[in-house]
């Protein structure tokens, strides 16, 4: 009895340190992030090592969103997208944040997200996603995804 207060104690204690969002799974967009800071300092980071600058699009809520962020952190896609790009990730809230930012790199998020813009490390764009490409990102699965992304990193040399 008393090992099994203890686990409880303690599986008790870690969940508690663990950032937990009520009612769903954990933030993969920091909702209160400086958006265009954050694009600044990942510009900077960019120019110091020579790669473009993924900016993503998206909501902690979105389905495929979620899929686009599983893929950059494992799966094919994952060492590409180290390799080929310094990756930043923009809030859209419900479409209610950011959208200005979104705008001026010509990602229409009326197509739905994620969406994307490339950006040379000096802040050019040089692709955006204008059509939805990856809104259905979750139907497009790990290799749907490591194609779209290899003629993208192609696309930004």
């Amino acid at each position: 009895m008393r090992s099994l207060s203890a686990a409880l104690l303690l599986a008790t204690c870690l969940a508690a340190s663990l950032p937990v969002r009520a009612g769903g799974p954990p933030p993969i967009y920091d909702e209160a992030a400086d958006a265009r800071a954050a694009i600044h300092t990942t510009l900077a980071d960019a120019e110091k090592a020579r790669l473009p600058v993924l900016v993503v699009f998206g909501a902690n809520w979105c389905g495929d969103c979620r899929m686009l962020d599983a893929t950059f952190k494992s799966g094919p896609s994952a060492p590409l997208i180290a390799r080929h790009f310094k990756v930043v990730k923009v809030d859209v809230g419900r479409f209610d944040r950011n959208v200005d930012i979104a705008e001026s790199y010509r990602v229409p998020l009326r197509k739905g997200i994620p969406a994307v813009a490339v950006l040379s490390p000096q802040g050019k764009l040089l692709y955006a996603t204008e059509g939805g490409e990856l809104a259905d990102a979750r139907k497009m699965g790990d290799q749907g995804v490591y194609d779209f992304f290899t003629r993208i990193s192609a696309a930004a040399k």
